[in-house]
């Protein structure tokens, strides 16, 4: 350590990897086949490196989301590591221009990097380092369902469930609601009464339509309906949920506490998921935490299970948590469900470490 007994930042490195997608997700927006990740390692002048890694939705932002990174390097050379501070002075440094979409992914990558880094250096799991214990956290398999119809939803179905878990995802919005209670029929058919269903409509709906919709869907089961409208109509959000007598589920595309405290304001919705990029890494995933226990609110999580699993032992409030594989081609040792549930290992940090040889093979340019 330094002089004053500090770690001391050396520099950030960032790569670029396109991972190949085991199932390939299609939503009402598109579909995805590949996972844009980048990658990052804040390295310390005492050695100890923290790693995360952010997915960029669309290969058309990982070049500048990493540019991005390696352009506020400099910045933080010579930075103590100490997560809230950094996090302090680059929200100064962005106020003006706003910490959100590619700044906002950006900065939530360093603070993630670091508070990794931080429980490196302190010997332990980041959940320990947040005051938590290493609990095991229940999962649901988001690996798949996309919009593939009933005739193919089934047998994906069970191909999730047969992973070891308890609760799976299924995407809806297909042009007519007869469609969307054929699948959710059909899945629930496949998989049977004990395992949880949850919803998605990837904000596909309008919200008259949306209303109609959830009406429909009260009685099939379904642990919750999640973005039925626009994200960030939170009037929208608020009538949908008025409507509907299924717990209604937003949070992923909340950019930082402040937008989860207007949509707690507007009465939004029953259960709140951030997102550990867009929420503002480990430091904003905190703030959101403390906001939902204040509201009572249940918070699952959106992606990122490897980091996501330790801020889910640290929130008074947890419910779920999003399971997804794409990053587990290029880590030395991927997240393990035991189950249905995640397992958090015993080990520093998040335990995000790379096999260097797959990200080489995916590495691009």
């Amino acid at each position: 350590m330094s002089a004053t007994g500090r770690l001391v930042i050396r520099g950030l490195e960032v790569r670029a990897v396109h991972v190949p997608m085991r199932i390939p997700l299609q939503t009402s927006s598109g579909t995805i086949r590949i996972a844009p990740l980048a990658l990052s390692d804040l390295h310390t002048n005492e050695g100890i490196t923290g790693r995360t890694y952010l997915f960029c939705y669309t290969p058309l932002v990982l070049k500048p989301v990493c540019d991005l990174l390696a352009n506020l390097a400099p910045v933080l050379e010579g930075m103590a590591l100490a997560p809230l501070d950094i996090n302090r002075a680059l929200q100064v440094r962005f106020r003006l221009l706003g910490a959100k979409g590619l700044v906002g992914m950006a900065l939530a990558g360093i603070d993630m990097a670091a508070w990794d880094a931080l429980a490196r250096a302190q010997g332990q799991p980041l959940a320990r380092a947040l005051g938590a214990d290493l609990v095991e956290i229940p999962a649901y398999n988001s690996c798949g369902l996309g919009l593939v119809g009933p005739d193919l939803a089934p047998s994906e179905a069970r191909t999730l469930v047969g992973a070891g878990f308890t609760a799976i995802k299924v995407r809806l919005g297909y042009p007519n609601l007869e469609t969307d209670i054929q699948v959710v029929r059909a899945v629930r058919s496949a998989i049977g009464d004990g395992v949880h269903l949850m919803s998605d409509y990837n904000q596909g709906l309008a919200v008259p339509e949306a209303e109609r919709r959830v009406r429909a869907l009260a009685a099939e089961g379904l642990t919750w309906i999640e973005e039925p409208c626009l994200a960030h109509d939170y009037q929208g959000c608020a009538r949908v949920r008025a409507a509907s007598t299924c717990p209604i589920q937003i949070g992923e595309n909340w950019w930082g506490p402040d937008e989860m405290a207007l949509s707690l304001g507007f009465g939004a919705s029953d259960l709140g998921m951030p997102d550990a990029m867009k929420i503002g890494g480990v430091t904003g995933w905190l703030q959101a935490a403390a906001l939902a226990n204040a509201a009572g609110m249940p918070l699952s999580t959106h992606l990122f299970p490897e980091v996501s699993v330790h801020l889910m032992a640290a929130t008074p409030t947890r419910h779920w948590l999003e399971f997804v594989d794409w990053a587990s081609p290029i880590l030395a040792r991927p997240m393990e469900i035991r189950t249905g549930k995640a397992v958090i290992r015993d080990e520093p940090g998040t335990g995000i470490e790379w096999d260097e040889a797959a990200v080489g093979r995916y590495r691009a340019t």
